[in-house]
């Protein structure tokens, strides 16, 4: 296993060093091994719809009327989500909601209560 990050533009595992430089050859990206560092703080920060930085076993309130996908369920807005999970991917919150059950929530869509 490689102990390289993976490309920033691409995620693609197989990039190698030159120099004080990362390459990706799939995408043909180039950036500098310092800003991978600082990138790794930055990425994991989550903020919710006011820029607060949200963190695991926080509670957030749902901001928006929400429609659960495949169901005709629906998360109202003020609804209060305890104790959240921190996520990777475009939903970056893992919650359980009393009355619908697990789900993800994308961070935009609650503020920290």
């Amino acid at each position: 296993m490689s102990s390289l990050p993976k490309c920033p533009q691409c995620s693609s595992e197989y990039t190698y060093e030159d120099g004080s430089l990362y390459i990706c050859p799939e995408c043909a990206h180039e950036w500098p091994k310092d800003a991978v560092e600082e990138s790794a703080d930055q990425k994991r920060a989550v903020h919710d719809s006011n820029g607060n930085v949200l963190q695991d076993g926080d509670t957030v309130t749902v901001i928006k009327d929400l429609k659960v996908k495949g169901s005709s369920l629906v998360v109202k807005v003020g609804t209060k989500v305890k104790n959240i999970r921190l996520i990777e991917g475009d939903h970056d919150i893992d919650c359980k909601i009393d009355g619908i059950g697990a789900m993800q929530l994308k961070s935009e869509f609650v503020k920290k209560a």
